[in-house]
């Protein structure tokens, strides 16, 4: 069993950018290779502007290369919680950002000739109880009368959809895709510096210090750079130089495995219409169909940070989960097992924007491989002048209570959310 994302490890691997030369002036400096930070660099560089990325580890090592490759649409909130806290207008205004979102990337992969497997083969959301069916059925009919294309599956019918017998109906919506984020991640990098952007690997800002307006001074292991704008990109990775957004994102471990390959046949049993699939808990399942047949399953194990020792106890319970599920898998070999830290804000939306001249977005709360690539695109656009749009703006992004660095508190917060889940 190899204990690294199976995105990166099938992935190509890029040119080696651990000694690149770091000095001078840029007119934009952006800290994180992910998915927000890339799609950033990429799209100011076009523009024309001379972009530096600096990232901690390697290109995707993050969040971004360590998750189900799902691009879904759905709030990190349910939508018909959405509309009780915001009101139909606006809970419909954000849902529409994350299809918005879907066509960011489905864009950049036909537009950079990004060959990673990008398919809009829909989401799947499964009712875990009975009563969980009737919620479906109450968000299908709203999202319906927006104008959404989702289907309701009745319990009777879901084999048609999923190999399974645990589940008690289901909600379908086809708008969403499927892709291979690695071959994605490394691509949009790829395609960055075809633009004109610099990418430093292995260069942690280790200190930044604001020189008035806009303009920091930045400082890492192999040099210092003067931005005259600077994006925070670092989502659950984010450290002590950035305390003001440190303290605003709870980094909550999410654990993947990935099984030896299956065969087609086998695939289309437990998912033939590779949907995107996920549960209706909080502490949700999720599991999908790899490019080369495989079955990807993931969700919350344990609410715990990602380490070697807490990967493999994650590894252990989701693959008992997934027997569980698919008791057809029982005895399948389990090549890939890894996690990863979900960038969760106090009240799971996004966020972003510009505070004490540092230009930020993060907050995606499981759902940002559409968003961090979209936001990354919205930041250049707003960070350069040709739009002022953010749908975040109005959300007051606060600090989570408690929170100082390490977050203590996950264990708690893993207990409140499984009660939760006991309830409903």
């Amino acid at each position: 069993m190899k204990f690294i994302p199976y995105w990166l490890d099938t992935s190509p691997q890029g040119p080696d950018r651990s000694g690149t030369e770091i000095g001078g002036r840029v007119d934009v400096a952006i800290v994180g290779a992910g998915l927000t930070g890339l799609s950033a660099a990429l799209h100011l560089a076009r523009k024309g502007a001379d972009v530096q990325v600096f990232e901690q580890e390697t290109v995707g090592w993050g969040a971004s290369g360590r998750n189900g490759g799902m691009a879904t649409g759905g709030l990190g909130i349910g939508f018909r919680d959405a509309v009780a806290r915001y009101g139909l207008e606006t809970a419909a205004k954000y849902i529409a950002v994350y299809g918005d979102a879907i066509d960011t990337i489905e864009k950049l992969v036909a537009d950079e000739g990004i060959d990673c497997h990008f398919a809009r083969t829909g989401k799947m959301v499964l009712a875990a109880k009975p009563a969980h069916f009737d919620g479906l059925r109450k968000t299908d009919e709203l999202m319906r009368s927006l104008g959404y294309e989702t289907r309701l599956v009745p319990p009777g019918e879901l084999r048609s959809e999923i190999g399974s017998k645990i589940y008690h109906g289901a909600m379908v919506d086809k708008h969403s895709a499927g892709l291979h984020v690695g071959k994605f991640t490394r691509g949009l990098a790829e395609a960055a510096v075809r633009a004109g952007a610099t990418i430093h690997e292995k260069a942690p800002v280790g200190q930044i210090r604001r020189l008035g307006g806009t303009r920091h001074e930045l400082v890492t292991p192999r040099g210092t750079v003067v931005a005259d704008q600077v994006l925070v990109a670092t989502s659950g990775y984010t450290g002590r130089p950035f305390r003001w957004l440190q303290v605003r994102i709870a980094p909550v471990g999410s654990f993947i495995i990935v099984t030896e390959p299956l065969g087609k046949d086998a695939c289309d049993e437990l998912l033939p219409h590779r949907r995107m699939a996920s549960t209706s808990k909080n502490l949700l399942h999720y599991f999908r169909i790899t490019p080369d047949h495989r079955l990807l399953f993931g969700g919350r194990a344990r609410f715990a940070m990602s380490s070697p020792q807490s990967d493999v106890k994650s590894g252990r319970i989701l693959e008992k989960a997934m027997v569980e599920v698919f008791p057809q898998l029982a005895g399948t070999h389990v090549d890939y097992c890894w996690g990863g830290l979900v960038d969760m804000s106090m009240d799971r939306m996004v966020h972003a924007g510009e505070h004490d001249g540092l230009h930020f977005s993060a907050g995606y709360s499981g759902h940002g491989v559409q968003m961090a690539t979209h936001m990354g695109k919205q930041m250049a656009d707003y960070m350069n002048g040709t739009s002022t749009a953010n749908p975040w703006r109005d959300l007051a992004f606060r600090r989570i209570p408690g929170h100082f660095g390490p977050p203590w508190f996950l264990p708690f917060a893993g207990a409140y959310y499984k009660f939760k889940d006991y309830l409903r």
